[in-house]
């Protein structure tokens, strides 16, 4: 069972990063490079995945997984892909996941996975969450183009507490940091008590209409686990994506 996950592992790094060698996918997986080969091997035999080149030093997906992820894409929404890697967030942190859909000017929250703790980021499913003061709005935009950003926000940056950016400059300067870092932060700019990590969900035709985040009150999102949370939520937002058939440019 470990040496199928494994190939399933280097599967999808190379469907991440492709075309993908030997060392690069070592270094990504943290897998012995005997234990990739013997994997990238098996997926060439399988017909998944092919030599970029002449030699078989780099890799990249066949054809054969974009014929069977045409068959899954019309029956997978973003939610059934986003589930199982929320309920790993959970695990994970211990904190709630949630899953916002861009809706107009706002974040539309659509699916969560509860934390156990007592105290928690309360929002109920179908709350709306302005897009320039939370995590996830943040996330949604920072990959598209400036005009569309302020046509969609509006040219009013309304003020929710002391922390909300209001500033079209400072907030432009943000939404670059995001698309840096691959993740947005939020530490009460929308409610006070609710600090969170968001990162963007990719479509097979590269747009960001959804997002996953972290949330937590605010004095549990430390300084010290922004940025684990942050990755984290990087990486899962990342699955989600390639399970929805994104593929990363070049």
């Amino acid at each position: 069972m470990r040496t199928v996950l494994g190939t399933f592992r280097v599967l999808e790094e190379v469907a991440f990063t492709q075309p993908a060698g030997v060392g690069e996918l070592s270094r990504r997986l943290r897998m012995p490079k005997t234990t990739v080969q013997r994997a990238l091997q098996t997926l060439w035999t399988a017909g998944w995945i092919c030599p970029s080149g002449a030699e078989p030093t780099s890799w990249v997906l066949t054809n054969r997984a974009l014929h069977i992820g045409q068959r899954a894409l019309p029956d997978l929404g973003v939610r059934d892909a986003a589930l199982p890697v929320m309920k790993e967030l959970r695990r994970e942190t211990g904190e709630t996941a949630h899953l916002m859909v861009l809706e107009g000017d706002r974040a539309v929250l659509i699916e969560k996975v509860e934390t156990e703790h007592p105290v928690r980021a309360v929002i109920t499913l179908g709350s709306a969450v302005p897009l320039h003061g939370s995590s996830n709005g943040k996330a949604m935009l920072a990959h598209r183009p400036v005009e569309e950003v302020r046509a969609i926000v509006g040219d009013h940056l309304d003020r929710y507490t002391e922390r909300t950016i209001v500033d079209w400059a400072e907030f432009l300067v943000e939404l670059e940091r995001v698309r840096e870092r691959g993740f947005a932060t939020n530490s009460g700019e929308w409610r006070s008590d609710i600090a969170a990590v968001a990162s963007p969900i990719f479509d097979h035709e590269g747009r960001t209409q959804a997002s996953l985040s972290i949330s937590t009150p605010g004095s549990r999102m430390t300084d010290e686990l922004r940025p684990r949370y942050g990755a984290l939520v990087t990486e899962a937002a990342r699955r989600v994506s390639a399970t929805l058939g994104y593929r990363r440019p070049l």
